[in-house]
């Protein structure tokens, strides 16, 4: 597969090599004569995703191009929709070539093992069959959320406090921030005991409780956190009645409840505020976290934990220390990579420091408009256009918010003025069809715990 020199080279990363022009050369070579491949991933609750593509046939010199091309296409999809069945249709020796890829002992064993046992409660399984022989699409996406109406509980699970909101005919009443500790606590009950703590203090201020909603980060299925950092201590024999606490918080409350990705919750409510559908929200933290909103104004279901999406094809990209694939969303959307450029700009971040203080050293410097640290974020700037280019071709998009803590300052600037640069060069289209939003007043109107109120509908 062959790889393509950007038209806009980030300062500090001359090797870079977008998968998003990778792919679409890929597409250009195969042309009209290439064969057609289906690839459908079916998730819990009888869903079906798909996405099509031509590809070489069999008997075709560059044949085995294909592998790299729909290998790739593949871990994305995995990653931004989810599945624990991935369905290959078109030529067999691609379909054996993922099944072969995507095994207990092949080269993504890391998502075999996460996608299968972790997320979906099952082992991941690659069915290779004909293009036509492919489960028809089936999703519903979750109509959740902009339900405003009767006395209602928002929460935010956060890394170092808990936020609750009681909310009554989407006015938030009351509110209250709570320092915890949740990745330190191996207790399931201290978990238990912090969150019910924090549902009761709002549910006191309401004349009944109608419905509860809730955002954390973690990935969640019908309402069960099945990996999730905050509760990275647990023990895994325990892990279990973590995953079923928020079904029993429900039954004790006696109120609807839905809790759902904070990635999900930040688009949403980025949706109500600009009144607006099709929102792609990426947040530039210590990882990279995603949500997205559909143009019908729904939460699809979909993991968008795209920290381990590719979007650098590069054979020198850096590697993730978790999953060990290549060129992946956390390593250029995130304090992460601002920490592995700052060597190549000439800047030594301080160690036995918290990443925290790291950030705000090198933010510091950029602050003072020091040149290595612009060129960070000049760098972070051009993978952002090309990553939202490779976003688009699998995400419908109208408008893109960049939040997290790699945004404040001239960084947020830096960061949005890099991406229009990168698609005036090569994606004049995206200038039209898609806004770049920082959040701003209006954007922050609606807040995350009054979005994650409304998603109950009663």
């Amino acid at each position: 597969m062959k790889l393509i020199i950007p038209k806009v080279v980030p300062p500090l990363d001359e090797g870079f090599r977008p998968a998003v022009l990778a792919n679409r050369n890929f597409q250009r070579e195969v042309g009209a004569n290439g064969e057609r491949a289906v690839i459908v991933l079916e998730r819990s609750g009888g869903e079906f995703s798909r996405f099509e593509m031509r590809v070489h046939p069999e008997g075709h010199p560059d044949f085995e191009s294909n592998y790299q091309y729909i290998e790739r296409v593949v871990k994305f999809l995995l990653w931004q929709r989810g599945g624990h069945t991935v369905y290959i249709g078109g030529p067999r020796g691609i379909g054996e070539y993922i099944r072969k890829t995507y095994a207990v002992d092949g080269a993504r064993k890391f998502d075999f093992h996460f996608m299968g046992t972790q997320v979906y409660e099952k082992e991941l399984v690659t069915v290779v069959c004909a293009a036509e022989e492919t489960p028809a699409s089936r999703e519903t996406g979750k109509l959740l959320g902009r339900n405003l109406n009767g006395c209602r509980i928002g929460f935010d699970l956060g890394a170092s406090d808990r936020k609750v909101s009681a909310v009554v005919d989407g006015v938030p009443v009351y509110s209250e921030e709570v320092v915890w500790e949740p990745r330190k606590n191996a207790d399931p009950d201290y978990h238990y005991r912090e969150v019910m703590a924090a549902l009761k203090t709002a549910a006191s201020k309401l004349p009944r409780v109608d419905a509860i909603g809730g955002s954390s980060a973690g990935i969640y299925v019908d309402n069960r956190p099945m990996v999730a950092s905050l509760f990275r201590g647990i023990p895994a024999e325990r892990f279990g009645e973590i995953k079923n606490m928020f079904l029993r918080i429900r039954d004790e409350m006696g109120a609807p409840l839905e809790v759902i990705n904070d990635g999900d919750v930040t688009a949403l409510a980025g949706s109500m505020s600009i009144e607006d559908n099709g929102i792609l929200g990426i947040a530039l933290g210590s990882s990279e976290a995603a949500g997205y909103v559909n143009m019908e104004g729904h939460i699809m279901g979909w993991l968008n934990e795209l920290a381990f999406a590719p979007i650098d094809y590069s054979p020198d990209a850096p590697s993730d220390e978790w999953s060990g694939d290549k060129g992946v969303g956390a390593l250029y959307f995130s304090q992460q990579c601002v920490f592995r450029l700052a060597p190549r700009a000439g800047i030594s971040v301080p160690v036995n420091v918290t990443d925290a203080e790291k950030l705000k050293f090198v933010q510091q410097k950029l602050e003072a408009g020091e040149d290595g640290a612009t060129k960070i974020w000049q760098s972070m700037g051009v993978y952002l256009g090309y990553g939202i280019a490779h976003y688009a071709d699998f995400y419908d998009i109208k408008h893109v918010l960049i939040l997290g803590r790699c945004t404040s300052g001239r960084g947020g600037d830096l960061l949005i003025e890099g991406a229009k640069k990168v698609f005036e060069a090569e994606f004049p289209e995206l200038l039209k069809k898609i806004e770049l939003h920082l959040p701003d007043e209006k954007i922050r109107r609606v807040g995350q715990s009054v979005a994650a109120a409304s998603l109950p509908a009663v």
